[in-house]
């Protein structure tokens, strides 16, 4: 990893304070598919009702050094009974330099899981086929749209806050 400083750099002497991120590793953190209905799934004649669940979890892994976890659980269920149930933790470890503070969350709750969704899904959707069922391919997730409205919750919240605290913004 070593070899991937950019300029040539191995001290960040030479980055001349420049916006940096890299992509150290993405990979399989957790995964388990079930089958529960194995073998007479296999016979039913009926469409199941697909759940599909995401999480995103993001926490430091060193100076620097992020890890964006993607969590999907997903299930496919009829009247019949559990076809499949699939969880995947699918992760990144992301380097990052020189950014601002204020850009940290957008490229950590967007950009960065906008880059790992394509090999999840695909990861998801090997899953299911080796399970013995037709291919899964998800739909792409805006994480834009997702990160703006955790932005405009928690601005609604933070009146009603200052309203139980007793605070108000312009007292400072």
């Amino acid at each position: 990893m070593a070899d991937q400083q950019p300029n040539g750099g191995g001290n960040g002497a030479d980055d001349n304070g420049q916006p940096q991120v890299s992509i150290f590793a993405q990979y399989v953190k957790d995964l388990s598919v079930e089958n529960p209905s194995a073998p007479e799934v296999y016979s039913w004649q009926v469409q199941p009702n697909l759940d599909v669940q995401f999480n995103l979890n993001v926490q430091g892994a060193g100076e620097g050094v992020h890890e964006v976890t993607l969590k999907f659980d997903i299930s496919a269920r009829s009247d019949n009974g559990v076809h499949f149930v699939v969880d995947l933790s699918y992760a990144g470890l992301f380097g990052i330099r020189n950014v601002p503070e204020e850009a940290l969350p957008p490229f950590l709750l967007i950009e960065a899981p906008r880059l790992l969704f394509p090999f999840a899904r695909q990861v998801i959707s090997d899953a299911i086929a080796n399970a013995g069922f037709p291919p899964l391919m998800l739909d792409p997730i805006d994480f834009a749209a997702a990160y703006m409205a955790q932005v405009e919750a928690a601005q609604q919240q933070q009146p009603a806050l200052d309203e139980v605290t007793g605070e108000d913004a312009g007292d400072a």
